[in-house]
């Protein structure tokens, strides 16, 4: 039996026979007030399935998940034998919540469906494992290789310590003290090897909240433009503007409108 599926990123290498889609989950931003993300990476989709219908079915259900202009096709057709109702169980293997996956790696060989992969916590782990198993007859067998990619995130919220980066008041200019604790950051950001940052400024509420997302945002810049100057590539580092709405703090008090005039470094695919 050599029919098989898989999807991957750019940063898996594609298995011969095999049919490939990218997993990204990679958050999008809030649409006020920031600057364009990095361009997502395609979703190949490459091998070999037995007949044009399947191709076509399996293309066409990629492109409606991740969008036509991300997907492509690298099919091929050849004489493979697939198990009953191979293609229909590949379709509902297909599912809007694989993007959740970033990183990601999908390979149905027969009745054998092996996935991998990076999610943000333990629960998305267990459930889109059983949102497989659940989507095909008991004749499959479904191999969670997913893993949590708390690491990263780790290494980045270490470095900060819970520390504010300061900038002057009311403006996007950064404080001596913000810059040392940047000269961390870069150091820590360095390692993640590629890993895209989104930076995300923050505001407490005081002042008028348009004015409050702009600076957000400009400060937000300021940082990217402070750790580019520090070796981190331009692509790697996205940036919004929050604004007063997510605090961490109450807004009642001096020490609590403090923490909330903060930048967050979340890491991302």
């Amino acid at each position: 039996m050599n029919t098989r599926t898989l999807w991957r990123t750019h940063r898996t290498v594609i298995l011969p026979m095999a049919l490939a889609m990218l997993l990204t989950g990679l958050a999008t931003p809030d649409a006020q007030a920031q600057t364009p993300a990095p361009a997502p990476k395609p979703v190949i989709v490459s091998g070999t399935v037995p007949d044009e219908a399947t191709r076509v079915a399996v293309v066409s259900r990629l492109r409606e998940i991740y969008g036509a202009e991300r997907v492509v096709d690298q099919l091929a057709l050849g004489a493979v034998v697939a198990p009953p109702q191979w293609s229909q169980y590949v379709g509902k293997l297909l599912s809007p919540s694989l993007k959740q996956v970033n990183h990601g790696q999908l390979s149905v060989q027969g009745q054998t469906v092996h996935l991998q992969g990076e999610v943000g916590n333990e629960a998305q782990r267990q459930q889109l494992a059983a949102e497989m198993a659940q989507s095909l007859n008991p004749t499959y067998s479904v191999r969670n290789g997913l893993r949590v990619a708390a690491r990263e995130q780790s290494l980045v919220d270490q470095a900060l310590a819970n520390r504010t980066i300061e900038f002057e008041p009311g403006s996007a200019v950064l404080k001596p003290a913000g810059q040392l604790i940047l000269n961390e950051m870069a150091a820590a950001l360095l390692q993640l090897r590629g890993r895209r940052v989104a930076l995300i400024g923050h505001t407490d509420a005081l002042g008028a909240r348009p004015a409050n997302v702009s600076l957000s945002l400009a400060r937000a810049q300021a940082v990217k433009d402070y750790l580019m100057a520090k070796g981190l590539p331009a692509d790697s580092l996205s940036t919004s503007g929050m604004g007063p709405d997510q605090p961490v703090a109450s807004n009642a008090t001096e020490e609590g409108r403090a923490r909330n005039r903060r930048i967050e470094f979340r890491v991302g695919a």
